[in-house]
């Protein structure tokens, strides 16, 4: 699929609706700044309160502004199989390149429901399926057998890791082959991940600064690890600020100062708290963001 940074990209509102014009110009943005991959449609951008005939529109940008220049992946996870079956499928239909699995939230499972449930979805489809770790958002964790056991499944090709376990990490990386790709989660995790056999991340930060991002992965990929900790080090500030509200709000908060979108989020998630807006923006204003 990749190395590198893959941007978990923001879905853009403007008056309710979709701002599939802003969006389009967010992806250029990524395009000209090295992304190695556009991930749509994940916890960052809001895929839970968009309906199916807006996630249609929002996919149908993507393919056509990447033009196969990077991947185009979608997040097409659910708590309901079926759901999630049908979602992949229309991304497939829609010219997705990949598929982005998050664990089943809120009536959570067993290991072995994840077993089943991962690989009912990707045998629904030919495209390759990345599942995605998150146990602070969604109450479970991937167990590194049970990656180890999906990682069996042909079209399984990888794993979005954000627990911020290394040691589960590392064990990961000794069950599976080394085809099998570990990507970080958490943009503070880049490098460490990276030492424990990963492949890149897919990325809150680089919707802000894609280009230093990929510089980094980059750095460490070709054997400069001193900028590569230079640069992770340099961001770590900014990195909290992006998460010291819940994911997306400071990023949405990043980019209408940017000029690139309206501050607009659906309910239940609201605008960012003054305090923390000036927070972030200081931090920008500090790393020459604006």
């Amino acid at each position: 699929m990749f190395n590198g940074s893959g941007v978990a990209i923001i879905t853009p509102f403007k008056g309710g609706k979709v701002d599939l014009e802003a969006f389009g110009k967010l992806i250029d943005f990524q395009l000209e700044n090295d992304t190695q991959a556009l991930v749509v449609l994940g916890t960052t951008g809001e895929a839970s309160t968009q309906n199916y005939e807006e996630r249609e529109a929002v996919i149908k940008t993507a393919v056509a502004k990447a033009n196969k220049k990077v991947p185009v992946i979608i997040g097409t996870g659910s708590n309901d199989t079926e759901a999630a079956i049908k979602y992949t499928k229309q991304a497939e239909t829609l010219g997705a390149d990949g598929v982005l699995l998050v664990t089943p939230y809120y009536n959570k499972c067993t290991q072995k429901g994840l077993i089943q449930h991962y690989t009912k979805i990707a045998k629904s489809t030919s495209l390759p399926a990345i599942l995605y770790n998150v146990p602070g958002r969604t109450g479970v964790n991937i167990d590194p057998q049970t990656v180890a056991e999906l990682a069996k499944v042909d079209n399984i090709i990888g794993i979005k890791e954000a627990s911020g376990n290394m040691t589960q990490i590392l064990e990961i990386k000794r069950l599976v082959s080394e085809e099998f790709k570990i990507w970080s989660g958490n943009d503070d995790n880049i490098l460490p991940i990276y030492s424990c056999g990963g492949h890149g991340v897919i990325s809150v930060l680089a919707n802000v600064v894609p280009k230093e991002t990929q510089a980094m992965c980059k750095a460490f990929e070709t054997g400069d690890v001193k900028e590569a900790i230079r640069l992770q080090v340099a961001y770590k500030k900014f990195i909290s600020l992006l998460f010291v509200e819940v994911n997306p709000i400071p990023t949405k908060a990043a980019l209408s100062v940017m000029g690139y979108i309206d501050n607009e989020l659906r309910l239940p998630l609201t605008t960012m708290e003054e305090v923390n807006m000036n927070k972030l923006v200081d931090e920008m204003k500090r790393l020459l963001i604006v």
